[in-house]
């Protein structure tokens, strides 16, 4: 059973063909884009949609887009082709018809003169209404194709980040529960209480993302009374040195400065955040960034780790 954002490339790739191969009409196409903007959940283009297939409403959204697909004739006077997209391609077919049947006559007699500056002026009257709505469709189909391209790519941006983060996901798991398991059993009761969203879960979740980072430290670099010179500076290596600990590991494992110096700035930050935020203000969408740069970063710490 395909997923959800696969349903939405699949319709995507359908409306974009059906308007680069002209295999579909228009009407055809607005009813498919309407779908895909249900899917999507795009307000404004199921309205802008909707406008063209039912005719425009005079409010804003309806002004704006009759500005976008160039349907005024006289803006200031609020004149202009009101009327959906197959109203349009059905002016475009009388008037390409009434433009056919137009004829200059092969007289040169001076009664004819009139008449055939009438049916000039008639023709080129014509050609100009044919112009111009056919300017409005091609601009309509413009802005549908604009908006399945955008949820193409975006979509498929998606996906592709999805996989990478699901199969980076399984393998950082797999590395936490080799050598810290113990952190991979409070992920749950983490993400437990990020999701009550109240001040007291959030104290909670944050307390416990840094008994994460406890428990992670002491697992691949475990408390010591000797110490550690990194750059002149001793560093002292015992139980409550967690950061100590985990910088002497990124520092023994990874033979790259500046990304050491990163991992180090992280870690800090981190860190601070999560043990300071238990008594601060931290709303619930800071505290699950912090919770999932948490999980990156000790997986990525774990990656470092030479065989």
């Amino acid at each position: 059973m395909e997923s959800k954002t696969e349903h939405i490339l699949k319709l995507a790739t359908e409306i974009m063909d059906d308007i680069e191969l002209s295999r579909n009409e228009a009407q055809s196409i607005l009813l498919k884009t309407t779908r895909l903007a249900r899917y999507v959940d795009d307000f404004e283009t199921r309205e802008f949609l909707k406008f063209e297939m039912q005719g425009y409403s005079n409010n804003e959204l309806g002004r704006k887009y009759m500005t976008l697909t160039g349907r005024w004739t006289d803006k200031e006077k609020q004149l202009g082709y009101w009327y959906p997209l197959s109203q349009v391609e059905a002016k475009i077919e009388v008037e390409n018809t009434k433009l056919a049947q137009l004829r200059i006559p092969d007289s040169s007699a001076g009664s004819a003169r009139l008449i055939v500056r009438d049916i000039r002026s008639n023709i080129t009257e014509t050609a100009v209404r044919v112009a111009k709505l056919g300017g409005v469709k091609s601009r309509v189909i413009s802005l549908v194709h604009g908006f399945v391209t955008n949820v193409y790519y975006e979509r498929t941006f998606d996906n592709l980040a999805e996989s990478i983060f699901e199969s980076y996901k399984k393998d950082i798991d797999l590395l936490i529960a080799e050598n810290s398991g113990d952190v991979i059993e409070q992920i749950p009761s983490v993400v437990a209480r990020l999701s009550e969203s109240d001040s007291e879960s959030i104290s909670q979740a944050l307390s416990t993302c840094r008994r994460i980072i406890d428990s992670f430290a002491n697992r691949i670099f475990p408390p010591s009374e000797e110490t550690f010179n990194i750059g002149g500076n001793e560093l002292t290596l015992k139980k409550n040195n967690v950061l100590n600990r985990i910088n002497v590991f990124i520092y023994q494992n990874c033979e790259s400065p500046s990304r050491r110096k990163k991992l180090k700035q992280n870690l800090t930050n981190l860190y601070s955040r999560v043990s300071t935020g238990v008594h601060s203000d931290v709303d619930s969408k800071e505290a699950k960034n912090l919770f999932f740069n948490v999980y990156l970063l000790l997986g990525e710490i774990l990656t470092l780790k030479k065989n």
